[in-house]
């Protein structure tokens, strides 16, 4: 069968079998390999993206469920060669250790933000449960989400007064 959906902004028109799982047509058909796979469970996050605004884990995905659908993965963040003020601020905040939950993570956040531009730590943490890393004991990943909301915040004055 044939979907047609969005992947980081261009349109796509993919043949999948009935039980081929989004991340699958994302690393292997379209060559998105910051998608990450670990568990193939749902539980670490390495696979997270973002379909129309949400956070999903991709490997729980099926390719038939993207039909219609926006997704954004970690490479759709970059714009004309910069880095997202996300990544950005765990690159400052030394968020990033072995990288392999990164994308995952930077993505359960992102998709936080553009619900709630200025979230509480608590929110952050609650955002970013279902990733798991091995390496960073999540503080600097929380520091690193507070400065990328910060950011948006000061760059958003203005636009609501």
């Amino acid at each position: 069968m044939t979907i047609d959906f969005i992947v980081n902004g261009r349109e796509y028109s993919i043949d999948v079998e009935p039980d081929m799982r989004l991340i699958d047509i994302l690393r292997n058909k379209l060559g998105f390999i910051g998608v990450k796979e670990g568990c193939g469970e749902g539980e670490c996050g390495a696979c997270t993206v973002i379909m129309d605004g949400e956070a999903v884990n991709s490997c729980l995905v099926m390719a038939v469920q993207a039909r219609g659908k926006e997704i954004i993965t970690i490479e759709g963040l970059e714009k004309n060669g910069e880095l997202d003020p996300l990544q950005k601020a765990f690159m400052e905040n030394g968020a990033v250790q072995c990288g392999y939950c990164t994308p995952g993570m930077i993505m359960s956040a992102k998709a936080l933000l553009l619900k709630n531009p200025n979230p509480t730590e608590e929110e952050i943490r609650e955002a970013i449960a279902g990733n798991i890393c091995r390496c960073t004991g999540y503080n600097n990943i929380v520091k690193a989400v507070k400065m990328a909301s910060n950011n948006l915040s000061e760059d958003l004055r203005g636009y609501n007064d």
